[in-house]
């Protein structure tokens, strides 16, 4: 194995494990954010580290040290110990599995050797994801039995309805895709969506598959267990279902398993039904071809939106406090932000001055097609938190009748003007 085959492959896993896990504090920080934003509410802004509040993020920070240091407390009332451990290890570690198979750019070529952008480089695709989004499940159907109480219990009933009812109409919606892409490989169905339309409208699954992609959306939402489909939980009904008997960190790693559901549950919708990391009516190899003008569009870009963005700060931080806290973390931070768009674009100009080279050129493109891929993400990531935030939760008939007489059926309906479409047409 050569070094830049190992640099590759650490650099994926990392990928993975950033986007999966290591995401968690921020996207609790966003959620309460913007979940303060929908209830007119400021939202956490007290926390900090000297003058550095960071808007509320050193909250989420606080708060996972303080499930990591808590003490792991065990009801004597729990009969199945064991199950009752490892069933928040089991939906932590299937939510992350289900991220590994998620591309994050095209194949990278260095020195004439092929990469996969991939942390599990494996044909299976959408099976692999099919598969651990269903397993991740058994976690909260273990832990509220195991718990021996009775919100357990009807939490861990809830989400088995919840599991059955759905996955149906998730796996008839990706026979849909199948039959439109004619592949399981995600990075194939990536490749598939690089065209156009009419000649405008990207060749996206969303655009290709539009029936399929609210189908798929509605269900990734319900695999997550979050409003409106979080009757596992329903907290204004069984307390907290199925994690009601948790504490310290094991409670911690049922809500890193969650957000790391969500963020498995936005990769896999972005790379079906947004183009992947492909920026919209630039394929991999215009990107190549055009690399010096996209990378002064960049130079050009980052400056202005420093600048835009340390407006905001000190139009939002401008109150007094007692210690003229928020003045000084806007100094620091409007320093940061500027250095390291400094930085960046002088990084950028030496290579546009000194060459890139068919290397240098692929690993750009390789790092804009990640870029892309990124936010891409954060935005569907933005569409869960936003509706948790906005809907209320169905009851347990409602949420029965959506998967049963209306996603179902229409999963159904939706392969078949597919298959007939696609054997008329001769594709």
């Amino acid at each position: 194995m050569t070094t830049a085959s190992l640099i590759i492959i650490i650099v994926n896993i990392v990928l993975a494990l950033i986007l999966a896990t290591g995401m968690t504090p921020i996207l609790v920080w966003w959620e309460r954010r913007v979940a303060g934003f929908i209830q007119d509410r400021t939202g956490p802004n007290r926390c900090n580290v000297g003058p550095l509040r960071l808007g509320g993020l050193i909250q989420s920070i606080a708060d996972m040290l303080k499930l990591v240091f808590k003490e792991d407390f065990t009801s004597a009332h729990i009969k199945y110990k064991f199950f009752f451990a490892i069933a928040p290890g089991i939906l932590f570690f299937c939510s992350f599995l289900t991220f590994a198979v998620i591309p994050f750019a095209d194949t990278l070529v260095i020195d004439g050797k092929e990469h996969v952008m991939q942390a599990v480089p494996t044909q299976l695709g959408i099976m692999w994801f099919l598969a651990y989004a269903g397993l991740s499940t058994y976690g909260i159907i273990l832990g509220g039995y195991a718990s021996g109480s009775k919100f357990g219990i009807l939490s861990s009933i809830r989400a088995t309805a919840q599991v059955i009812s759905y996955e149906a109409a998730m796996a008839l919606a990706v026979i849909s895709m199948l039959l439109t892409y004619g592949s399981i490989n995600l990075s194939e169905i990536v490749t598939e969506q690089t065209g156009t339309i009419f000649g405008v409208i990207p060749a996206w699954g969303v655009f290709m598959q539009p029936l399929a992609a609210l189908i798929f959306i509605v269900t990734a939402f319900a695999e997550t267990n979050r409003t409106p489909f979080d009757i596992a939980e329903g907290e204004s009904e069984i307390v907290a279902g199925y994690h009601t008997e948790y504490s310290a960190m094991k409670f911690g790693l049922f809500q890193v398993g969650e957000f790391a559901a969500m963020c498995a549950g936005s990769a896999i919708i972005v790379t079906l039904f947004f183009g992947g990391y492909h920026v919209p009516w630039l394929d991999t190899q215009t990107l190549k071809d055009n690399i010096n003008i996209v990378i002064i569009v960049i130079m050009v870009l980052l400056p202005l939106k420093v600048f835009v963005l340390t407006k905001w700060m000190k139009k939002n931080n401008n109150w007094k406090d007692s210690n003229n806290i928020r003045a000084k973390e806007t100094a620091i931070l409007t320093k940061v932000f500027w250095l390291l768009a400094i930085a960046v674009v002088a990084i950028l100009g030496s290579f546009l001055a000194t060459g890139l080279g068919e290397n240098g050129v692929n690993i750009a493109v390789t790092v804009i097609q990640i870029g892309t891929f990124l936010l891409k993400f954060l935005l569907m990531s933005l569409v869960f938190i936003w509706v948790r935030w906005t809907l209320l939760r169905f009851r347990y008939d409602q949420l029965q009748m959506l998967g049963w007489k209306v996603l179902l059926p229409l999963s159904l309906l939706n392969i078949v003007i597919t298959a007939t479409y696609i054997v008329v047409a001769g594709n």
